[in-house]
C-alpha cells in the first residue's frame, strides 16, 4: 500500500460521515486530529487523486462529497477495522438489548434474511416447528413488486443481551458447526473465533454443502450451524433460572450448558467459566439454502422491537436429545496442528534442499489433463502472484483419484525459524488486486479450526482467473519482529527467487495491503498455494480442496 492511501481512507471516511459538501480546511482540521498533519494545499493534491479516481466529487465552491464508488472502496479499505468490529458489532448489539422477559417488551436483535418463494416460509415454519431456532417469533414483510419476502427472526446473541441486563457478562467465543447424531448434540466440528475476522464466524460457513439442517430433522443426524460463548461459574444457577423463564415465552435455543470448568461439546472450558451453546440464529435459513431455494442471509443485522414480532407456530416439539458430558476429543485449532508442521520444516535456502509444508487436493484423474492446463495458464497469465510449484501424489485409497500438491506458505514461517527469525502467522486473506492491492477479507489463524483460504473457496469468493476486473485471490500476512528485518529481508528476497510468492515486505506500523503488523513487528504478505486449486475449481472441475496436509522435499516438486 502506498504512503498516502491512509490519508486517503481518512479523507473518505471523514467525506462518508458527512451530510453536505466539504472543503479542505475542514478536512485538513480533521485529519490534524487524527494524527494526520497535513495542510489544506496536500489534503487538495489527495483530493484530485481521489476526483481522478471517482472515489470523491466536487460540487461547486462548496467543497467534496463522496460518491457510491466512494463508499465502495471506503468499505474494503477499512478491511484492517473490519477484524476487530465483528466482535465490537455483537458487544453493541448485546448493549442495545433491552427486552424484558417479565413484561415481553423493549429490544431483541434479530437476522432478517431475503427469500423469494412462499415454499421458503414453509421450511422455515417446519425448522422452527423442530425446536432448531432461537425462537418462532418472527416478522414476514412481502414486497410483491420487488419478488422478494424479507424474513426477520430472533437472533441467539438476544440471549447474551438479556443476560447482561441480569448482571451476567457472557462472553461470546465461537461460531461454528455442531455434529448432531441420532439426535444427540456430540462436538463442533468447526469453530472460528469471534475475535480478529471480517467475516461473522456463521457466515465464514454458510456455502454450500456445510450444514445438514434438514437431515438433523429427518433423520436425527446432521450439522447445524451453532454459537459457543462463555459466563462465569458463579452465575450458573441465576443464569439457568432466566433460560428457563425464557423458555416459557419462546424464546430459547440453548443447546446445552457446562458444570464449571468442564468441557462441553468438544471444547475446552476455562476454570471458573460454564460454557453455553446456542443454536444459530440462521439455521432456519440454512434450511432454505438446503433446499435449493435462493436466500439472501444476513445475520444480527439490526435492533428490533419485539412487539414487531410474532409466533409462526405454537407447535414446536424440540427433537435434541440433552446434551451429557461424556468425554469428547478436545477440538484441535488450526495453529496447534499447524506449528507442529512448521517445526518440521527443514528446507536449506542455499541447497533448495529439505521439507516444507504442502497442501494435497483431490481430484479425478480424468480431469487431470485439464487441471494442470488450468495451472498452466494461471501462472503464465500472473507469475508474480501464482506459485509454480506442484507435486502429484497417490490418493491414499481410491486409485481413480490423485492429489496435487502444492506449496503453503507456512513453510515460509519454518524456513525463518530455522534461520533464527520468529515468524508469526496471523491472518489468512482474501487480496483483490487493484492498484494498489487490497485485502477484502481477513481471518485471523488463531481461534480457527479451518484454514481461512479453504473458506474463501468454498464460498466462491475468488476470481484468479477472472478476465474483467480486479482478480481476487489468496494470500497470508506473518508478523516479524522488527529487530530481525535486515536479516529477515535478505532471507524473504531469497526466497522469493526460488518461487516462494513473496508479494510484500512491510515497515513497522505500516498498512501493507490493508492489514498491519503489531508495534516492534514488521509484517509481510506471501502468496498462497491454494490459488492454482482455486482456479481449477472456478473452471468448473471437482476438485477436493485440502489445505496443511503434509511434509514434502521441496526438491521432489516440479515446476510449471
Amino acid at each position: 500500500m502506498s504512503d498516502s492511501e491512509p490519508r486517503m481512507i481518512e479523507i473518505l471516511r471523514f467525506l462518508s460521515s458527512q451530510e453536505k459538501p466539504t472543503g479542505s480546511k475542514v478536512i485538513a482540521d480533521e485529519l490534524k486530529e487524527k494524527g494526520f498533519n497535513l495542510g489544506e494545499r496536500a489534503v487538495r493534491y489527495h483530493m484530485q487523486i481521489l476526483d481522478e479516481k471517482g472515489y470523491t466529487e466536487r460540487k461547486g465552491y462548496s467543497g467534496r462529497v463522496i460518491t457510491p464508488l466512494g463508499r465502495e472502496k471506503l468499505e474494503k479499505g477499512l478491511v484492517y477495522d473490519q477484524v476487530d468490529s465483528i466482535y465490537s458489532k455483537f458487544e453493541e448489539m448485546i448493549y442495545l438489548t433491552n427486552f424484558n422477559y417479565m413484561t415481553q417488551k423493549g429490544n431483541v436483535v434479530v437476522n432478517t434474511s431475503t427469500i423469494y418463494d412462499e415454499n421458503s416460509i414453509n421450511i422455515i415454519k417446519g425448522i422452527i416447528e423442530s425446536g432448531l431456532s432461537v425462537s418462532p417469533y418472527i416478522n414476514i414483510n412481502e414486497d410483491k413488486s420487488e419478488g422478494k419476502i424479507e424474513v426477520t427472526t430472533l437472533c441467539g446473541t438476544t440471549i447474551d443481551g438479556i443476560l447482561l441486563n441480569e448482571g451476567i457478562a457472557s462472553q461470546p467465543l465461537y461460531g461454528g458447526l455442531l455434529k448432531i447424531e441420532d439426535y444427540k448434540p456430540v462436538r463442533f466440528e468447526e469453530l472460528i473465533s469471534y475475535k480478529k475476522t471480517s467475516l461473522t464466524p456463521l457466515d465464514a460457513f454458510s456455502s454450500p454443502n456445510r450444514t445438514s439442517v434438514l437431515d438433523v430433522v429427518d433423520s436425527g443426524t446432521g450439522v447445524i450451524p451453532a454459537n459457543f460463548r462463555l459466563i462465569p461459574g458463579i452465575g450458573r444457577d441465576k443464569t439457568v433460572e432466566i433460560i428457563n423463564k425464557l423458555d416459557k415465552i419462546g424464546i430459547g435455543g440453548v443447546i446445552g450448558i457446562s458444570d464449571e470448568g468442564r468441557d462441553i461439546l468438544g471444547i475446552p472450558v476455562p476454570e471458573g467459566m460454564v460454557g453455553i451453546a446456542i443454536v444459530g440464529g440462521i439455521t432456519p435459513f440454512r434450511a432454505v439454502h438446503e433446499s435449493g431455494e435462493e436466500i439472501d442471509i444476513k445475520i444480527a443485522e439490526e435492533i428490533r422491537r419485539f412487539d414487531t414480532l410474532s409466533p409462526i407456530t405454537t407447535n414446536i416439539k424440540y427433537h435434541l436429545k440433552p446434551v451429557e458430558h461424556d468425554i469428547q476429543p478436545k477440538i484441535s485449532f488450526l495453529l496447534s496442528k499447524s506449528w507442529n508442521l512448521i517445526q518440521k520444516v527443514n528446507f536449506d535456502i542455499q541447497k533448495r534442499k529439505g521439507d516444507i509444508v504442502s497442501n494435497v487436493s483431490y481430484l479425478k484423474k480424468d480431469d487431470l489433463d485439464s487441471a494442470m492446463k488450468v495451472m498452466e495458464e494461471t501462472y503464465n497469465d500472473n507469475p508474480k502472484y501464482i506459485n509454480p510449484y506442484y507435486k502429484l501424489v497417490k490418493h491414499p485409497a481410491d486409485d481413480d483419484m490423485v492429489g496435487i500438491a502444492t506449496i503453503c506458505s507456512l513453510s515460509i514461517d519454518g524456513i525463518l525459524i530455522n534461520n533464527g527469525i520468529r515468524c508469526n502467522p496471523m491472518y489468512g486473506g482474501l487480496l483483490e488486486l487493484t492498484e494498489p492491492a487490497l485485502f477484502i477479507e481477513l481471518i485471523s489463524y488463531n481461534g480457527s479450526t479451518v484454514d481461512p483460504h479453504k473458506i474463501f473457496i468454498a464460498k466462491n469468493m475468488t476470481s484468479v482467473t477472472q478476465e474483467v476486473g480486479p482478480r481476487k485471490i489468496l494470500a497470508s500476512f506473518k508478523e516479524i519482529p522488527y529487530i530481525s528485518r535486515d536479516y529477515a529481508v535478505d532471507l524473504l528476497d531469497t526466497l522469493d527467487k526460488i518461487g516462494f510468492s513473496i508479494y510484500k515486505i512491510g515497515k513497522p506500523r505500516e498498512l501493507i495491503y490493508n492489514a498491519k503488523a503489531d508495534n516492534y513487528n514488521f509484517g509481510i504478505v506471501a502468496g498462497s498455494g491454494l490459488n492454482s486449486i482455486a482456479a481449477i475449481r472456478e473452471k468448473g472441475i471437482d476438485i477436493h480442496v485440502k489445505a496443511i496436509e503434509k511434509l514434502i522435499p521441496f526438491e521432489k516438486m516440479d515446476r510449471l
